[in-house]
C-alpha cells in the first residue's frame, strides 16, 4: 500500500513539474516577446523603468522555472533525494521572489496610472527632438499605435516648443495621421495637422489605445502567474512527501 502511494506521489510530482516546465516556457516566451517585439510594445517598456525591470524579471523567472521543471521531473522519476531537496529549496526561493515581486507591483501600481504618464509627458517630452530618448520613445509609440499623448492632443498644450518650431503648432508631428503607421509612412496632410485640423490628427490618447490592445494579454499573464504559484505550492508539498518516502 505504501509502495503504491509512493508511486502515485512520484507520478503526481512528475505531472506538477511538467506543468511548471510548461509555465516557465510560456513566461520565457512572453518575456522574450516583450523585449524584442518590433510592433512597439518594447518602446512602452523602455519608457518606464518599472516595466523595463519587470520584463527582465519575467524573463529570468521563466528561464528558472523552465530549468526547475526539467530537474523536478528527473528527480521524481529517478527518485533522487539530493535532487528533490535541491528542487524544494530552489522552488521555495523562486516562490518567495515571485511573491515579493507581486507585492512590490501592487505597492508601486500608482506609477502606471494615467495621471503619472500625463505628468511625465508634460515634464520631459521635447516634441520632435529625437536625440532625447524619452521624446523619441514617445514619438515611436504614438506613430506605431496611431495615438496622441496620454489622453489626446490636449496633453501638448503645456509642452515646451523647440526653438525653431512655431508656437501655433501645438500638435507634434508624431500625432499626425500617416498612410502607414511607421516613421517611413507618408503624412496624409502634415501642414493641416500641425495647424490644428482634427481630421488629420490621431485624436485618441495612447493610454486607452494601449490598454485596449494589451488588456487580454495582461489578464492572461495574471492568470498564468497565479496558476504557476499554485502549482509551485503543490510541487513543494509533493517533493517533501516523496523525499520522506524514499528509503
Amino acid at each position: 500500500m505504501e509502495g503504491d502511494c509512493l508511486s502515485c506521489m512520484k507520478y503526481l510530482m512528475f505531472l506538477f513539474n511538467f506543468f511548471i516546465f510548461l509555465g516557465g516556457a510560456c513566461l520565457l516566451g512572453v518575456g522574450i516577446w516583450v523585449i524584442v517585439d518590433p510592433t512597439g510594445f518594447r518602446e512602452i517598456v523602455a519608457a518606464n523603468p518599472l516595466l523595463f525591470t519587470g520584463a527582465y524579471i519575467m524573463l529570468a523567472m521563466g528561464a528558472m522555472l523552465f530549468l526547475l521543471g526539467f530537474l523536478g521531473c528527473c528527480g521524481a522519476i529517478r527518485e533522487n533525494k539530493c535532487l528533490l531537496l535541491f528542487f524544494f529549496m530552489f522552488i521555495l526561493l523562486i516562490f518567495l521572489a515571485e511573491l515579493s515581486a507581486a507585492i512590490l507591483a501592487f505597492i508601486f501600481r500608482e506609477n502606471l496610472t494615467r495621471e503619472f504618464f500625463t505628468k511625465e509627458l508634460k515634464k520631459h517630452y521635447l516634441r520632435n527632438n529625437d536625440t532625447d530618448v524619452f521624446s523619441a520613445t514617445w514619438n515611436s509609440v504614438m506613430i506605431t499605435f496611431a495615438c496622441c499623448g496620454v489622453n489626446g492632443p490636449e496633453d501638448f498644450e503645456a509642452v515646451p516648443h523647440l526653438p525653431n518650431s512655431s508656437f501655433e503648432e501645438a500638435t507634434p508631428e508624431a500625432c499626425c495621421q500617416r498612410e502607414l503607421q511607421s516613421r517611413e509612412g507618408m503624412f496624409i496632410n502634415k501642414e493641416a495637422c500641425l495647424t490644428g485640423v482634427e481630421r488629420f490628427q490621431n485624436r485618441q490618447g495612447c493610454y486607452t489605445v494601449i490598454l485596449n490592445s494589451f488588456e487580454t494579454y495582461v489578464y492572461l499573464a495574471g492568470a498564468l502567474a497565479i496558476g504557476v504559484l499554485a502549482i509551485e505550492l503543490f510541487a513543494m508539498v509533493f517533493a517533501m512527501c516523496l523525499f520522506r518516502g524514499i528509503q
